[in-house]
């Protein structure tokens, strides 16, 4: 998947300092991430190659060593690069670039929204402690938005329920997937998508493996289930255009090794889960 980037080393822990010429610069403008272009890699771009370090540079994260930091978006951008929307960037290659251009952005998205304490309006100011925004005025810290979800794979002996997204960029197959509320268990948000979005009971609610996903600010958990009584399909029509029943021998290769629902999709198709 998207952040499986081994050997190469994201570095998550908050340790800023000041930017230097050769770090990456994470510029985000418009929905899209400057990136810079080798041949058919793709790179986030050093601050040498944009011609100046910012002042007001914020150190992300670092990969490789070598620290990732927001940087105010040119106008124009320096021979070689060029902006990649955002829905786009999972595409890029190698991996660890993806990765990288997709949490920055993520990060910059959360900085950007949180200029202000959402209690008292005063200007807020970044943790000398953690990454964090504080409020000077009243003390509220905000930390960086990350929403609970699930990624559900129904099953029925040798068939997998797949869906498709009514008005979402991606058309492709998915799985039934929703957002856990509040007081809710993972598993109970599974039984919960699963009856409003298909209109299904299931059973046997199994936990597969979790994904950061920069995209929707989301982590993701995948979770296998079985199909528990009748098989009609009701959609949620106000999401879903598509929902369907696929036998395992029909479906085709999910392969793109970026998704968490992919990977789901896959395992079920090489009957490594029943």
């Amino acid at each position: 998947m998207i952040q499986d980037i081994a050997p190469h080393r994201f570095e998550r822990a908050y340790t800023p300092h000041p930017a230097e010429r050769s770090d990456y610069a994470v510029c985000v403008s418009g929905g899209a991430v400057l990136l810079e272009r080798s041949g058919a890699e793709w790179h986030l771009p050093r601050f040498a190659a944009l011609g100046a370090v910012p002042a007001d540079g914020r150190y992300l994260f670092s990969l490789d060593g070598t620290g990732c930091f927001s940087a105010s978006a040119p106008e124009e951008a320096a021979e070689g690069c060029e902006y990649v929307p955002i829905q786009k960037v999972r595409g890029v290659r190698p991996m660890e670039t993806a990765f990288a251009a997709l949490t920055g952005a993520q990060l910059v998205r959360w900085y950007e929204s949180r200029a202000f304490c959402g209690r008292c309006g005063a200007a807020a100011v970044h943790s000398t402690q953690e990454r964090a925004m504080v409020c000077p005025a009243c003390g509220q810290t905000e930390y960086p938005k990350l929403c609970p979800a699930v990624i559900v794979a129904v099953t029925d002996g040798d068939r997998l329920l797949l869906t498709r997204y009514r008005d979402r960029p991606y058309r492709g197959d998915a799985l039934v997937a929703g957002f856990a509320e509040i007081g809710e268990t993972l598993e109970d948000t599974v039984r919960r998508e699963v009856a409003e979005e298909v209109g299904l009971q299931v059973k046997n609610v199994r936990y597969y493996k979790s994904q950061p996903w920069a995209l929707t600010d989301t982590l993701l958990a995948g979770f296998y289930c079985e199909l528990s009584g009748a098989d009609t399909i009701t959609l949620e029509e106000a999401e879903l255009k598509e929902g369907f029943w696929v036998r395992r021998a029909e479906l085709t290769p999910h392969d793109e090794g970026v998704s968490l629902t992919s990977e789901m999709i896959e395992r079920f198709r090489l009957g490594e889960i029943d």
